[in-house]
């Protein structure tokens, strides 16, 4: 493929949009975040903090593909979400530090935002990776249900603490899985 992909396109399904994350996001998006059950099972389980959520917001808005989720209607954002570590040479990139309004959680936005992630990100790629921290169950069960395939091993990084499993879904999986039709 020619030129470098794009890691911060807009992305539009039937009830959320996804777009660049902005510097004036920023207090719509703490208030989203701000809510402690939705880090409970996560490595970083302060980031409901403002201090600890401003390193994150910083350091999504410094990687240039970090994105607001929000509602496709009314555009009141909803989460985020970024490419992360994209490896040309391998054919891969993750997506990760996502995270989801509780509201929104068990309906279909989750799998919309990821549809749309993950169909742009197999333009260029032939494996999008998941990165879960190894006691975040509740994150594992859903990477299971949409298809991701454990690697094995423990993984560990220094931008987020503790122990992860790496969830791999290839461009061919996604393809054959009926999950992303429904």
């Amino acid at each position: 493929m020619a030129g470098a992909p794009d890691l911060q396109p807009t992305l539009t399904g039937e009830t959320a949009t996804i777009r660049p994350l902005k510097a004036d996001d920023w207090a719509e998006m703490f208030a989203v975040a701000s809510d402690p059950a939705i880090w409970e099972v996560h490595p970083v389980r302060d980031r409901y903090k403002e201090a600890v959520f401003r390193l994150y917001f910083d350091a999504a808005m410094a990687s240039k593909s970090a994105f607001a989720f929000t509602v496709r209607t009314t555009g009141a954002i909803i989460g985020s979400s970024r490419y992360h570590d994209y490896v040309p040479e391998r054919g891969e990139i993750e997506i990760g530090y996502t995270f989801l309004v509780r509201s929104r959680w068990g309906g279909n936005t989750n799998r919309e935002v990821k549809r749309l992630m993950l169909s742009h990100a197999f333009s260029f790629v032939d494996a999008v990776l998941f990165w879960v921290g190894a006691e975040n169950w509740r994150s594992q069960r859903a990477m299971e249900k949409i298809g991701g395939a454990r690697r094995p091993g423990l993984f560990s990084r220094p931008l987020t603490p503790g122990p992860h499993v790496v969830f791999a879904i290839t461009k061919d999986a996604f393809a054959a899985n009926p999950y992303w039709r429904g």
